[in-house]
C-alpha cells in the first residue's frame, strides 16, 4: 500500500514537459545573464580602483572585487527572483523586458538597504557599482533581444523553436483554434493532435444518406491534425504526441468540473492546462483574473483614450520628434532639393487627412508625383491594387523617378515629423486617412479615429500596401484599444527594417 500510495504521489509531482528547445533557451539565457552582469560588476570595479584609488576609506581592488561579487550575486538572485526565466513570458512579449528592469532596481534597492543596515560595505562602494549599472541594463535587455530575434528567425524558417499544443474542443471550437495558432507560426505554437468529445451528435439526428460524424475516435482528422481520442484520453494522448500544453475551449458539455478533471490528468504526466477565450484582439495587459466564491472572474478593462497615458505619450511624441528632426535635417535638405531638381511643381505634397475625433488637418508629404496627379484618379481606377477603399497601384504611372525611390524607403513621409510637432499626429499610430475612405467606415472602423493617427504603426510594420484591407483595420483598431509605450517602442524598432526592406512600399 505504501508502494501505491508513493507511486500515486510521484505521478501527480510529474515533471513539467517542457520541450529540449526550451530548456537549451533557458540555459543559453542564465549563461548570457550571468556574462553581462560578471562584465558589468567586474568594469565598475576597475573603474572604481582606477578613478578613486587613494581616496580615504577606498578599500582598494581586492575590496571593490569583493563588492563587486556581492553585487553580481544580489543582481542574478533578483533577475532570477523576478521570474524572468518563466517559459511562460521568455520570448512571447514585454513583460520579459519590464521584469529584467524591475530586476535591476530591486538589486540597486537591496544592495543599498543591506549597506546601509550592515556597516559591512560603504555606501558609497555600492554607488560607484551603480555607475554601470545603466550599461549592464542595457546589455541584459540587448541580450534578450537578441535571442528572441534568434528564435524569430529559427521559426520562420520551420527548422525548430516550436511548442507542440494538444488541443480540446468541439469539432468547430478546435478548427478555430487549429487555425489561428498554426496560421501564425511566429507566436511559436503548433497543434499536433485534437481530442473532441464524443457527445456532440446524439444518435438519429444524422440526415439519410449522410456519414455521421466520427468526434472523439482515432483516425478522424480536424483542422488537418489528427484526433487522438475522446475527453478521457487527453492525458494519454498529451503524452503519446509530446505536447507541451492542451489548450482546451470551454463549451456545454466541456464544463468546469470536466476542466478540473483534465487538470488532474495533464498533472500526472507534466502538461501545461491552457483555457482559450472567445475574447479577439484584447491585449493581456486589459485582463486580470479577480478569484471570488470559488470562482476565477476574467476582467477586460475597458480602454481608454483620454489622460495621463496620453498626455505621456504627446510629450514623448514631440520630444523624440524634434530630436529626429534635428538628426535627419540633411535628408530632408538633400530630398528636398532632389524633388526641386528633378520635377516641376511644389515641394510639398499637402493633402488633408482625418485626424483624432475625425477632425480635419492638412499631411505633409515630399511631393512624389507629377502637378495634378489627384485629378487623373479616375482614369486609372481599373488598374487599382490597393484593398477596400484605398487607391493602390504598384506601377502608379504619376510617380516621379525621384519619387520611386523616395516611396520605398518612406523617404517621401519624413515632413510629417512637423504634424507630429503641431500636434495633429503621432509618431505610432493608426494609418492617416483620406475623408473619402472615413465616410465609408462602419462603427468599428471609427474606433480608430479614437487616437491620433501615426507616422508608422502596425500597419506600417505588418505588410503596409501589401495588407487586406480588413487585416489592416483589424491593426488600427488593436492598436487604438491596446497601445502601450513599450508597445510604441517596439513599433519604432521595426519600422527602421520595414524601410530599410521596403517590403510592401508603392
Amino acid at each position: 500500500m505504501k508502494n501505491a500510495t508513493s507511486r500515486g504521489f510521484h505521478d501527480v509531482r510529474a515533471r513539467r514537459a517542457h520541450p529540449q528547445w526550451q530548456v537549451r533557451y533557458r540555459a543559453r539565457l542564465r549563461y548570457t545573464d550571468t556574462a553581462v552582469v560578471l562584465a558589468s560588476v567586474i568594469l565598475a570595479s576597475v573603474l572604481d580602483a582606477t578613478l578613486l584609488a587613494g581616496t580615504p576609506g577606498h578599500p582598494g581592488l581586492l575590496g571593490s572585487l569583493a563588492v563587486s561579487a556581492l553585487v553580481a550575486v544580489v543582481w542574478i538572485g533578483a533577475v532570477a527572483a523576478r521570474s524572468s526565466y518563466d517559459l511562460r513570458v521568455v520570448g512571447r512579449d514585454h513583460t520579459e523586458y519590464r521584469r529584467i528592469f524591475a530586476a535591476t532596481c530591486t538589486a540597486v534597492s537591496v544592495l543599498v538597504l543591506l549597506a546601509w543596515l550592515t556597516g559591512a560595505v560603504e555606501p558609497r562602494d555600492v554607488l560607484a557599482q551603480a555607475i554601470v549599472l545603466p550599461l549592464g541594463l542595457a546589455g541584459l535587455i540587448g541580450s534578450r533581444y537578441g535571442w528572441r530575434q534568434w528564435v524569430a528567425r529559427t521559426r520562420s524558417r520551420g527548422t525548430g523553436c516550436m511548442t507542440p499544443v494538444l488541443v480540446v474542443g468541439h469539432r468547430e471550437q478546435a478548427e478555430r483554434v487549429i487555425r489561428r495558432l498554426n496560421d501564425a507560426p511566429h507566436r511559436g505554437f503548433v497543434v499536433v493532435g485534437a481530442c473532441l468529445p464524443s457527445d456532440e451528435t446524439p444518435a438519429g439526428e444524422t440526415a439519410p444518406g449522410e456519414t455521421p460524424p466520427r468526434d472523439g475516435l482515432p483516425g478522424d482528422e480536424v483542422g488537418g491534425v489528427p484526433v487522438l481520442g475522446d475527453l478521457s484520453r487527453v492525458g494519454e494522448a498529451a503524452a503519446l504526441v509530446r505536447a507541451s500544453a492542451v489548450a482546451v475551449s470551454a463549451s456545454g458539455s466541456i464544463t468546469t468540473d470536466v476542466v478540473r478533471r483534465l487538470g488532474w490528468q495533464l498533472e500526472r504526466v507534466g502538461v501545461d492546462l491552457m483555457l482559450t477565450t472567445e475574447l479577439a484582439d484584447v491585449a493581456a495587459a486589459r485582463m486580470s483574473v479577480s478569484p471570488t466564491s470559488g470562482l476565477s472572474l476574467l476582467h477586460v478593462a475597458a480602454p481608454r483614450f483620454r489622460g495621463a497615458k496620453f498626455r505621456v505619450k504627446q510629450g514623448i511624441d514631440w520630444v523624440l520628434a524634434a530630436l529626429i528632426t534635428v538628426l535627419v535635417s540633411p535628408i530632408l535638405l538633400g530630398v528636398g532639393l532632389a524633388v526641386a531638381f528633378t520635377s516641376k511643381g511644389p515641394l510639398f505634397y499637402l493633402s488633408e487627412r482625418v485626424g483624432r475625433d475625425g477632425k480635419i488637418f492638412r499631411m505633409f508629404k515630399f511631393r512624389t508625383m507629377r502637378v495634378g496627379a489627384d485629378r487623373e484618379v479616375k482614369a486609372l481606377t481599373a488598374g487599382n491594387d490597393g484593398a477596400g477603399p484605398l487607391f493602390k497601384m504598384r506601377t502608379d504611372p504619376r510617380i516621379t523617378r525621384v519619387g520611386r525611390v523616395l516611396r520605398r524607403y518612406s523617404l517621401d513621409e519624413l515632413p510629417q515629423l512637423f504634424n507630429v510637432l503641431g500636434g495633429h499626429m503621432s509618431l505610432v499610430g493608426p494609418r492617416p486617412a483620406l475623408p473619402h475612405e472615413v465616410a465609408a467606415y462602419e462603427e468599428r472602423m471609427r474606433r480608430r479615429l479614437l487616437v491620433k493617427p501615426g507616422m508608422t504603426g502596425m500597419w506600417q510594420v505588418s505588410g503596409r500596401s501589401d495588407l487586406p484591407w480588413e487585416e489592416a483595420v483589424r491593426l488600427d483598431v488593436y492598436y487604438a484599444e491596446n497601445w502601450t509605450p513599450m508597445q510604441d517602442l517596439a513599433i519604432l524598432g521595426q519600422t527602421a527594417r520595414a524601410v530599410v526592406s521596403g517590403r510592401g512600399a508603392y
